[in-house]
C-alpha cells in the first residue's frame, strides 16, 4: 500500500493529476480502519496498474470518459478478451480515420500556401 505521494513519484503522475482521477473515479484509495487519527488514503498495485493503463490510453488517443468505460470493466472482469480486443480495434480504426481527415487538411493547407507564393502582387 503507497501513500498518493509514493504513487506519484513511482508513476510518474502529479499528485493533483491522482486526486482528479480519484473524485473522476478511475481509481479509488483506502483508508485504514485501524488509524483514525489522519485521512490518509493508501494506494494498492491494482490502482498503480490502472494509472498506468490510463497513461497509455491517453497516449494513444483515448478521451477519459472512454478509458473509465474500459477501467470499469476490465477490473470488474465484465468484459471478455475478445471484447477488449474489439474496444482496441474500434480505437484504431478511429485513429485511421482521423488521420484521413489531417491528410486531407494538410493537403488543403498545401494548396493554399502555394496558391499564395504563386500570387503576383
Amino acid at each position: 500500500m503507497k501513500l498518493i505521494n509514493q504513487l506519484s513519484k513511482e508513476t510518474g503522475i502529479p499528485i493533483g493529476t491522482i486526486r482528479f482521477y480519484e473524485k473522476s473515479g478511475l481509481i479509488k484509495g483506502q483508508t485504514k480502519n485501524e488509524v483514525t487519527t489522519n485521512n490518509y488514503v493508501y494506494y494498492d498495485t491494482e490502482t498503480i496498474e490502472k494509472l498506468r493503463f490510463v497513461q497509455m490510453a491517453k497516449a494513444v488517443g483515448f478521451t477519459l470518459s472512454e478509458i473509465k468505460e474500459i477501467v470499469d470493466a476490465w477490473y470488474k472482469k465484465q468484459i471478455s478478451k475478445s471484447a477488449k480486443i474489439e474496444v482496441l480495434n474500434k480505437k484504431l480504426l478511429q485513429i485511421e480515420e482521423k488521420m484521413k481527415e489531417l491528410k486531407a487538411v494538410k493537403k488543403q493547407i498545401a494548396l493554399c500556401k502555394l496558391n499564395i507564393e504563386n500570387d503576383v502582387d
